[in-house]
């Protein structure tokens, strides 16, 4: 369900670009710090985002260093040193991609979800005492989600995808000590997390109903079991109209946080990035890298 959060090139400044590139470097470098290589596979955009705006928040200046990707190994690099809001960014890639593999092997039960949520809980355990609270905070909000989800008394996305919002929202906010700050991250992530969750749904649809899977946005409007085809040209209009909602609430909240670094590049994700991503998937263009 990751992968959505990025900025949008054509309207971003090189050095933001090579910003967003040296922060995503550094996240990967800080998971092998932590965990060891394996995690790195897991490594997507939001957490690379998350990194950004929490560190965009402190006074602290960042510090880069060159080095030589194995995957890129002809191309010059540099890459954020590691720090507080890049190894908080860590531990939370590592902990969503466990509870994302939690969540695939309830749903579709598949060899790989059985292997991955087995070496990823081992990961996680290792830091568990750090973040107890939160990390069992996201588990049940997931199991409310799990239990919601094919519920007939659901009527609005508001109610369904609340759970999601509140993991993403959590996660955002529990970095910051600063109680004013906390709550508009909280806000930020929480609309944010809504955003996310519905164009999941629009961007998995077409998938989810020739599997017969479960979709958020076909579960709650499409009562006369139409087609796909027919179905995506009904809802179009009513996704676009809770995404901009949503994304609209993210830039109000955005105004609030006192940035002290990274702002036209934080900016330019949440403006134009979500934007951007809207705008190919109501076009039916399946986003199926979320990871660089």
């Amino acid at each position: 369900m990751f992968g959505y959060v990025t900025p949008y090139k054509p309207e971003l400044k090189i050095k933001d670009y090579e910003l967003f590139k040296a922060y995503y470097c550094g996240l990967c470098h800080s998971i092998k710090e932590l965990y060891g290589n394996i995690p790195r596979m897991s490594l997507n955009y939001d957490m690379t985002f998350l990194a950004i705006l929490l560190s965009g928040l402190e006074e602290q200046k960042d510090d880069f260093i060159p080095f030589k990707c194995g995957i890129h190994p002809l191309k010059k690099r540099a890459r954020i040193l590691d720090c507080n809001a890049l190894s908080y960014s860590a531990h939370m890639n590592v902990a969503l991609t466990y509870y994302k593999y939690i969540d695939d092997k309830n749903d579709d039960k598949t060899l790989k979800s059985y292997i991955g949520s087995t070496v990823f809980n081992k990961y996680l355990n290792k830091y568990m005492f750090r973040y107890n609270e939160l990390y069992l905070d996201i588990f049940y909000h997931l199991k409310e989600l799990d239990n919601l989800e094919g519920d007939a008394s659901i009527l609005s996305m508001d109610e369904l995808s609340h759970n999601f919002n509140i993991i993403i929202a959590k996660i955002m906010s529990f970095y910051s000590s600063n109680s004013s700050e906390k709550e508009v991250l909280y806000s930020l992530g929480y609309n944010l997390g809504k955003w996310i969750y519905i164009l999941d749904a629009l961007d998995d649809l077409k998938k989810d109903m020739e599997n017969q899977k479960f979709n958020a946005l076909n579960f709650l409007y499409n009562k006369d079991n139409k087609s796909y085809e027919e179905f995506f040209l009904q809802i179009k209009e009513k996704a676009e109209f809770l995404l901009l909602s949503c994304s609209s609430q993210c830039v109000l909240s955005l105004n609030k946080l006192n940035l002290k670094k990274n702002k036209e590049l934080i900016y330019n994700v949440i403006e134009f990035g979500l934007m951007d991503k809207m705008q190919n998937v109501l076009k039916g263009v399946e986003i199926n890298d979320k990871s660089i």
